[in-house]
């Protein structure tokens, strides 16, 4: 069993800068992809930025690109995502996951196991 967990949320002003880490009890070495989802509340969790593991190949959403950054190591079996010039909208809930990502790399449906979440606020 894959367990996830996040950690570096908090609250920043617009333009800062944060990174979140998810630790994995597991290397994922039989999933293909890791990636990072966020959520507001009312809302469908979108995908924020993906990687596939094998070739370490990264794809993000349009409106974290140039922004965002995910990377993993695979010695400590922890991914990360760095956020930087945060904006109010990148406010969410922030949450790790991993899967065959069979759908696409975005995709909520194609990742089987999810972290806690931990929270990212941006005040203006």
């Amino acid at each position: 069993q894959v367990q996830l967990v996040e950690s570096g949320g908090g609250s920043v002003q617009a333009g800062g800068a944060l990174r979140l880490s998810c630790a994995a009890s597991l290397y994922t070495y039989r999933s293909y992809c890791m990636g990072w989802f966020r959520q507001i509340p009312g809302k469908e969790r979108e995908g924020v930025a993906a990687i596939y593991t094998v070739s370490s190949v990264t794809f993000y959403a349009d409106s974290v690109k140039g922004r965002f950054t995910i990377s993993q190591d695979a010695a400590k079996n922890t991914l990360y995502l760095q956020m930087n010039s945060l904006k109010p909208e990148d406010t969410a809930m922030y949450y790790c996951a991993t899967g065959q990502c069979q759908y696409g790399f975005l995709r909520r449906d194609g990742y089987a196991y999810w972290g806690q979440g931990t929270q990212v606020t941006v005040s203006s």
